[in-house]
């Protein structure tokens, strides 16, 4: 509706450049918006007070020439010119009654657009290190980077979901350890475990998995694992170069093919779970993007090469930079360090110049909110190649506080104490851990409320919207029941009888849906589409309290049907992009 709205205005800006009024080119740009008050109409434009200037006129008087050539169109039941220059669309009754058989007519398909124009776009999202299961913290960035990348398919773009695993690092490194370490305690080795090791677990069961299928095939002695090594933490050392020293023993006792077997163990029985709790969360990707190829397939390589023939690197204290601070960061950063292992920031300079590579028109990363430091410098490391930073969005995403009974619930996945998604999923149900997860701004922190997640009330919101659906379904099973005929009338029959305050309100929140699926995917900011359920589902149940649909008046009675049918169709195809169900009976 706001389209049409709009084409109607470009359509009196036309005339008005046609006529001389207006100059050809050069015009800014002219808002059409809905109006909070009623009283100023529906849609207000402020197209005469910003084009004043260039008509060289008073802004009223232009607004009243504007007027005059706006086309007529039967969507328009009067115009109005207010304060120094607004012009107010008053539209009629039939405008919004006309909504309804396009919603029956369309169906699941409305609300989508193709304002995208197919544009290719790459999401990439929750990408946890494999280091063990993803806890509540991930889950919102899932379902955070889920609903986005629906969005924009909503609207027309093409998207592609990518998850990228960190199986390169020196996490994994770690976890080798940690698991090679519990797998000696099943052996029979009594040695001291790392304080800055993983200690879920799950480690005990990829260790115990290990023994299984190979006995004591990757014993040692706890001598020769700890023998000589510089203390850990506890006993008055670092234990960052305990643990590294540790990694460095057992891959020198177990040589590089049976390290990677311990390695790509761990790597595959956790990725297997971030896999399976994704999808049973309703989150599946396109391509699972492996870190370690960017080394196998040189693109490390080449984006130091890259920025090398640049200009931007240079070499200090033994170690390789890159000038960042040239490009907005704060400070430069180094690529290689002095032992000849390139850093994190490398891989992800190499990873984002492979994005821009395969032909993304648009790169939008979700990461956690700790990431916020990333972001200039990844620009800054696209500036520096040569491409543009601005196809790159980044959106932060607070993690989710967990409350159970009012008590905050901790979450370390290094100390294995935390909640895992797939407990969270048990506990309130994969519905209610998605619409929670969406209802505030990523940038925002949220506290999840157990609870309130599982009750059956109207404080929850997403009980609350799903219920206004059953609750439609709910009238159409007592009409059959009752004998009743509640197919409706084809078009826009019986549609003027839906006077009453509540039909005209409903109405209205109906025909905004496109606009706020579109509003939603293009700021991605999926909390818009929750807070227009959640709207919608109020208005829906003041009405359901405050009249009777099945009522002996044919008439109204097929107005009303169609309504219901109309709220009960967007309120579907809401919850589908979320990827909450949308129930029949609750």
């Amino acid at each position: 509706m706001k389209q049409q709205v709009e084409d109607l205005f470009a359509g009196a800006l036309a005339r008005l450049t046609a006529d001389g009024l207006l100059p050809g080119d050069g015009l800014p740009d002219v808002q059409v918006e809905r109006t909070r008050d009623q009283r100023h109409g529906d849609f207000s434009s402020n197209a005469a007070m910003v084009l004043a200037r260039q008509a060289r006129t008073k802004p009223r008087d232009l607004a009243a020439r504007l007027v005059e050539v706006l086309p007529p169109s039967p969507l328009i039941e009067r115009v109005e010119i207010a304060g120094p220059g607004f012009v107010n669309i008053f539209l009629a009754p039939a405008a919004y009654q006309a909504r309804v058989p396009e919603i029956l007519a369309t169906g699941s398909a409305y609300g989508r657009s193709d304002v995208g124009a197919g544009k290719r776009v790459q999401v990439e999202f929750v990408s946890a290190n494999p280091t063990g299961p993803l806890h509540v913290g991930h889950g919102r960035g899932a379902a955070y980077g889920a609903v986005v990348a629906d969005l924009l398919a909503a609207v027309g773009f093409r998207v592609h979901r990518e998850y990228y695993v960190n199986d390169a690092g020196r996490q994994m490194d770690i976890l080798t350890i940690s698991v090679w370490l519990r797998y000696l305690e099943l052996c029979g080795e009594d040695l001291p475990f790392p304080s800055n090791g993983y200690r879920g677990d799950y480690v005990w069961d990829i260790a115990a998995s290990l023994h299984r299928e190979h006995g004591d095939d990757y014993r040692y002695a706890s001598d020769q694992v700890c023998a000589g090594l510089p203390p850990d933490e506890p006993a008055g050392g670092d234990k960052e170069v305990h643990i590294d020293a540790l990694i460095a023993r057992a891959r020198r006792l177990l040589g590089d093919d049976r390290y990677r077997l311990v390695f790509d163990r761990g790597l595959k029985h956790i990725l297997d779970d971030i896999r399976d709790d994704l999808s049973r969360f309703g989150v599946d990707y396109d391509e699972w993007f492996s870190e370690r190829s960017l080394t196998e397939r040189g693109a490390i390589e080449r984006a130091i090469e890259r920025l090398r023939a640049a200009g931007h690197l240079y070499e200090r204290d033994g170690a390789l930079w890159f000038r960042s601070s040239a490009f907005g960061d704060q400070k430069d950063r180094v690529v290689v360090r002095d032992n000849g292992q390139t850093t994190y920031f490398t891989s992800d300079i190499a990873y984002h110049l492979d994005k821009l590579e395969r032909g993304f028109e648009r790169v939008v990363d979700i990461w956690g909110a700790d990431h916020h430091g990333y972001v200039p410098r990844v620009k800054a490391a696209l500036a520096a190649l040569g491409d543009d930073p601005d196809r790159l969005d980044v959106l932060l995403v607070q993690f989710a506080i967990l409350y159970r009974g009012g008590e905050r619930a901790q979450m370390s996945t290094r100390s294995g104490k935390f909640v895992t998604l797939h407990q969270l999923r048990k506990e309130v149900g994969r519905d209610a851990a998605r619409f929670f997860y969406i209802m505030r701004r990523c940038e925002q922190h949220l506290d999840f409320d157990l609870d309130l997640a599982k009750s059956q009330s109207a404080d929850n919101p997403v009980y609350y919207v799903q219920y206004a659906h059953a609750r439609i379904c709910s009238v159409l099973r007592q009409a059959a029941e009752r004998g009743m005929a509640v197919d409706p009338s084809p078009g826009e029959v019986n549609l003027e009888r839906l006077t009453a305050a509540h039909e005209q309100a409903l109405l209205k929140v109906l025909s905004r849906y496109p606009e706020v699926v579109e509003a939603a995917a293009l700021a991605l900011e999926p909390h818009q589409l929750a807070h227009y359920l959640r709207e919608l589902a109020n208005d829906f149940h003041t009405y359901y309290n405050a009249h009777q649909f099945l009522v002996e008046d044919e008439g109204l009675r097929d107005a009303r049907i169609k309504l219901i049918l109309a709220v009960r169709q967007v309120l579907r195809n809401g919850l589908d992009l979320i990827g909450v169900s949308a129930p029949e009976s609750m």
